[in-house]
């Protein structure tokens, strides 16, 4: 099948496609009657998509069709494009993502595969390549560039100048991943420079949280081209104008999509798009994906077939994706029928000229044969002995504290006094304190590295939780009010292969196993989402406010994200 620009030019097809598109021959499939999304236009008109081995032959009349769906009047769109996402943060294997996504209207993910890149290396990333081939899901990828995150983590592969090349040359690959390591960036070090020059001539995603003035233009100036991490408008705008490709972000933990939206006007809207970034399984199974961000934009106020444009074309043509992002002739035939525009209700998504999805579900045959994890992706928790007493935490270092905050994945550093029992400090919960433990324990290569610092914000008034999924490097992080059930919730993520656990009074009251290199589970979306929303409901059931503990606790290590964290080597102040 020839599947339009980007994928080459097959002239039998082409000759097919123009005896279509002039009425000499029948479609294969012509979705009549609709209202088309004109991404170009900004208008909805009437009209017929006749289409021909997987691509647009035309837009019009066209009444001779091997296949006929009367869409009567229903919406025509492109299908939608995330253009920056972690598809682990899914919690689950590659396939079981598109199963999740796909009925949604996503057409299209633009991945960041820097979390199992963490962990396996050019290996990970292969692994998920393999599992994205045959999906009715064009899976792109950006090559992580900062693996690790920074100096300040401790990763369990390496990920060099070496293994960016190399995957760069895959056709899968799109650009340079995020270039999170903004102070190396800004100082011109070495390793970004061999980066930048490996990637010349492709995009480049970039990672700028809290830049603005002269940082800003330097950053900007090093090759970045887009931005996901503005938390405010002003800082938004300031990225705007140093060119940078503005992503509003509505992810499950990061909620910045109503502080961005006043940024689209009708000079600025051809430069921004949207991104999940971070999804989690439980939003996924119960919101959708970018269907859902789109319903908050338009409900937010934001023009529909702006919105659709900006979720499509703005997409893909900023990752250079050809073939995708419009109804139009020569387009790949991956398309969206909405029953209701305003409220972005997918009735059918196509994928390749083929309905894979109707009315929220897959329809039989659209999915390959199971694709599992290889074994190369199991038994990757490495723990040295851990005691009670690697948790302590010494008076000179008690003093400040990272300051969670709810909706977002930047922190605050805050001074703190501490509380001291014989000689340590130690955790004071309940809400005249909120002082927690916040521990981050090395787990790929068995070293004993453990930091501790204090946490609040996470409101635990009992009990301790603990995750794998411990940004960027996927340490072990964990937050507590008692050191022992700290240890024994690290005990129980590190005997299941890695996962998420809550444990309280020294009982394991939930627990969620990622056997997949302690990211990832093989069971279906449904079984793990709801597992999730169990740990979850512990988490508070232990007093946390959180609309999600496990969500927040995932960034509590990352480098990366001002202004304090906690890794394996310690606390760090960021920025």
């Amino acid at each position: 099948m020839d599947e339009g620009r980007h994928f080459g030019f097959d002239a039998a097809a082409w000759r097919r496609r123009l005896r279509v598109a002039q009425g000499a021959e029948p479609a294969d499939l012509v979705l009549a009657g609709g209202n088309v999304v004109d991404v170009f236009g900004g208008e909805l008109f009437r009209a017929d998509v006749a289409i021909a081995d997987g691509v647009i032959a035309g837009v019009g009349d066209y009444p001779a069709a091997r296949e006929r769906i009367d869409v009567g009047g229903k919406t025509v769109a492109p299908s939608f494009v995330d253009a920056h996402v972690h598809l682990e943060s899914s919690l689950v294997w590659v396939p079981e993502f598109a199963r999740a996504v796909v009925p949604h209207g996503t057409g299209a993910v633009v991945t960041d595969p820097h979390e199992i890149a963490n962990v396996a290396g050019l290996p990970g990333i292969e692994a998920m390549r393999t599992a994205a081939a045959g999906l009715p899901l064009r899976i792109a990828f950006t090559v992580p560039s900062c693996v690790p995150a920074s100096r300040h983590e401790s990763p369990g592969a390496d990920f060099g100048v070496d293994q960016i090349a190399a995957a760069l040359a895959w056709p899968e690959a799109v650009g340079l991943g995020e270039l999170m390591d903004f102070p190396a960036v800004l100082a011109g070090e070495e390793g970004i420079a061999a980066k930048l020059g490996v990637s010349a001539g492709r995009r480049r995603d970039g990672h700028a949280p809290g830049l603005g003035g002269a940082p800003l233009q330097a950053y900007a100036g090093s090759g970045p081209g887009s931005d996901h991490e503005s938390t405010g408008l002003a800082e938004a705008r300031a990225k705007l104008r140093a060119g940078l490709m503005v992503m509003i972000r509505e992810g499950s933990t990061e909620h910045n999509l109503r502080d961005l939206l006043p940024l689209v006007t009708d000079r600025t809207y051809p430069r921004c798009c949207f991104a999940s970034d971070d999804r989690d399984c439980h939003a996924l199974l119960h919101d959708g994906h970018l269907d859902a961000i789109l319903r908050l934009a338009i409900g937010n106020g934001l023009e529909p077939l702006r919105a659709i444009r900006m979720a499509t074309w703005n997409a893909a043509d900023y990752w250079r994706l050809d073939g995708l992002g419009a109804v139009s002739p020569g387009y790949a035939a991956n398309l969206v029928v909405l029953d209701d525009l305003p409220r972005v209700a997918v009735g059918l998504t196509l994928y390749g000229g083929r309905v894979v999805a109707r009315s929220g579900s897959l329809v039989p045959g659209a999915m390959p044969p199971p694709s599992p994890a290889p074994p190369i992706l199991r038994d990757t928790v490495r723990l040295a002995p851990l005691k009670v007493s690697d948790l302590r935490l010494g008076p000179a270092d008690a003093g400040v504290a990272v300051e969670a905050v709810p909706g977002q994945i930047v922190t605050r550093l805050v001074a703190v006094e501490p509380v001291i029992a014989d000689g340590w400090a130690v955790a004071a919960p309940g809400a005249e304190r909120d002082l927690l433990k916040l521990v981050c324990v090395e787990r790929h290569h068995a070293t004993g590295r453990v930091g501790v610092g204090y946490v609040r914000g996470f409101g635990l008034r009992e009990g301790a939780i603990a995750s794998t999924i411990a940004h960027d490097a996927h340490n072990i992080v964990a937050v507590g009010a008692d050191d022992a059930d700290l240890l024994a919730a690290i005990a129980t993520v590190a005997e299941g292969g890695g996962g998420l656990a809550a444990v309280a009074g020294g009982r394991v009251v939930a627990h969620l196993p990622l056997p997949i290199a302690g990211l990832l589970s093989a069971r279906p979306l449904t079984e793990v989402a709801a597992a999730y929303a169990v740990l979850e409901a512990a988490a508070r059931n232990l007093g946390s406010p959180l609309p999600s503990p496990f969500g927040l606790l995932a960034f509590m290590a990352l480098s990366v994200i001002p202004a304090a964290r906690v890794t394996d080597r310690g606390f760090l102040r960021v920025g």
